[in-house]
């Protein structure tokens, strides 16, 4: 059974809760403003695009690893999580000036048709900003003892506290020339792996793991966080708008610094690191342009080492995860989701 197989029904039940949810807060919100109302609605929307909830699950199944159930306090925990996430992919979205997500619009987008950029790209930061309270509320009304809540809140805010660190981090290194990979790996320490230490170790805590697998996890999230950061970063530059959804090389067009891009700038090969920083930041990028940004990665050897690094993270992942107490079902899943990282890397040559 594939790992996207185990995780369709826990899918369906997280879904229903969000749905429930806001349902709630659309109602309540209705009594003070209809357009408050409607704002949770375009917030709903959003959050419930297809797609895979792979970070909700992996606390759902974090916890299930230790206790062996499914109840409705975890459901509230990843329905907060769930809405977590995409507070964060609001502001990153705003920000990297992004039209499209999973499908559809992405939210300050959608609310820009109410009025205009500047009225859109305000709600958007405002709507963001409401759903890491949204988060939060879920987890103080999830049910579990009053220091489980303050546990896992720390957590949550703790993370929510690091990614927006990296995320300007990121956001400086369009501005430099002279990233190297010390610092990439600063920044991403806290990207990524950020999410991952949140959602696996709110998991873990709720679920009552012991306090050496409570260490071995946070390591092991981490190291998932470095591997799937740099295969996202990988699928941005090399795979299709047909398969992607967006445009490639977008993060090129920000000067964005990737893993396999500083690799890239900073290699021996004068010309494939010319190549490259000439059409950094050049909008738009035509056929030509993405086909002489790829091989300018290929050839300067960029490509491989960056996938050897994600893989070499993916690897060491694996390893800790197996040192757990975690049941054997929940250990395969994420073993399953770390050996398909590994394998996406090789559809990109």
């Amino acid at each position: 059974m594939s790992w996207e197989k185990m995780l369709e029904d826990y899918e369906v039940m997280i879904e229903d809760r969000l749905k429930r949810y806001f349902r709630e807060i659309e109602s309540e919100a209705y009594e003070y403003h209809p357009f408050i109302s409607q704002l949770y609605s375009k917030l709903k929307e959003y959050t419930l695009r297809r797609g895979r909830r792979i970070v909700s699950c992996s606390t759902l199944l974090t916890y299930k690893g230790y206790t062996g159930k499914v109840d409705n306090e975890i459901l509230n925990i990843c329905a907060g999580i769930e809405i977590y996430r995409h507070c964060i992919l609001i502001h990153d979205d705003l920000i990297d000036m992004d039209i499209s997500r999973r499908g559809g619009k992405t939210l300050h987008k959608v609310l820009m048709e109410y009025h205009d950029s500047r009225f859109g790209e305000g709600t958007a930061v405002f709507l963001g900003n409401i759903a890491f309270a949204l988060a939060s509320n879920l987890f103080l009304h999830s049910g579990f003892s009053n220091e489980k809540v303050v546990k896992s809140l720390s957590l949550l805010s703790d993370g929510y506290r690091e990614v927006n660190e990296s995320q300007v981090l990121d956001l400086l290194f369009e501005y430099k020339t002279d990233v190297d990979v010390d610092e990439w790996r600063v920044m991403a320490s806290k990207r990524a792996a950020s999410l991952f230490k949140v959602t696996i170790l709110t998991g873990a805590t709720l679920g009552d793991a012991p306090t050496e697998d409570l260490m071995r996890l946070e390591e092991a999230a981490v190291n998932i966080g470095y591997a799937f950061d740099i295969q996202d970063d990988i699928i941005d530059t090399f795979a299709e708008k047909e398969v992607y959804g967006r445009n490639p090389c977008g993060d090129i067009s920000l000067k964005k610094k990737p893993l396999h891009v500083i690799l890239t700038l900073n290699s021996k090969d004068n010309k494939r690191s010319r190549t490259l920083r000439f059409f950094q930041g050049k909008k738009p990028l035509n056929r030509q342009d993405i086909t002489k940004i790829r091989e300018a990665i290929r050839e300067s050897g960029g490509l491989e080492s960056a996938k050897k690094i994600s893989k070499k993270h993916a690897e060491k992942a694996k390893k800790l995860l197996k040192k757990t107490s975690l049941s054997n079902d929940v250990k395969k899943f994420f073993c399953l989701f770390i050996d398909y990282i590994e394998e996406s890397l090789e559809w990109y040559k």
